[in-house]
């Protein structure tokens, strides 16, 4: 595993702890010698993320649309900063440069991604793992949800285990490396006509 995207809110939330898990990761990749992939930007926990993988003699590339980069929040001191045209590229281009991805907290955007992505896995589109830095408990209750959701028969346990879930950077690191990826078909056969 020598890229990990971190998927990641653009604000710090509320408290020091969220910050605090989002340095710790930064300085774990770096530590390892894992480059850091990730949004661009140099504000909330993307930007915390990047400083302390930086801080610690990691690699950073961000990737950032235009009209965000234009708006100034692009992080100034990057390893290797990508400009691209859309939000689409910009996930599409985080997604070839990645081994693996992780979720730290973060709002609608932080989710979008990590679904986009792990349906990408569920379909085949690659074959890379994923996972949720469950900090303080903040996705515990998608967890508990997507299990309701697997269990009413609307995604496969195999698939539902592919997010992964720790609250230390570190462990979650480990079982990414680690992870089985199944080799299972999506789709259920059609019924008989």
């Amino acid at each position: 595993m020598n890229r990990v995207c971190v998927f990641c809110g653009s604000s710090p939330g509320r408290g020091e702890g969220y910050l605090a898990v989002a340095r710790q990761l930064g300085q774990t990749l770096a530590e390892r010698g894992i480059e850091l992939v990730y949004g661009g930007a140099a504000v909330g926990l993307m930007g915390a993320t990047a400083d302390a993988c930086l801080a610690a003699g990691g690699r950073v590339t961000g990737v950032i649309p235009t009209h965000l980069a234009d708006k100034e929040i692009a992080h100034p001191s990057l390893t290797q900063l990508e400009v691209v045209g859309s939000m689409h590229e910009r996930k599409a281009r985080m997604a070839d440069l990645s081994d693996a991805f992780v979720a730290l907290p973060g709002g609608v955007g932080t989710l979008e991604e990590l679904f986009e992505i792990w349906t990408w896995t569920q379909l085949g589109l690659h074959r890379k793992p994923l996972g949720v830095l469950n900090v303080d408990g903040f996705y515990q209750g998608l967890i508990d949800f997507i299990g309701h959701v697997s269990d009413q028969g609307f995604v496969k346990p195999a698939h539902r285990d592919l997010l992964l879930s720790n609250e230390r950077p570190g462990a979650l690191l480990d079982a990414l490396a680690a992870a089985p990826l199944p080799d299972l078909p999506k789709w259920v056969q059609p019924p008989a006509r």
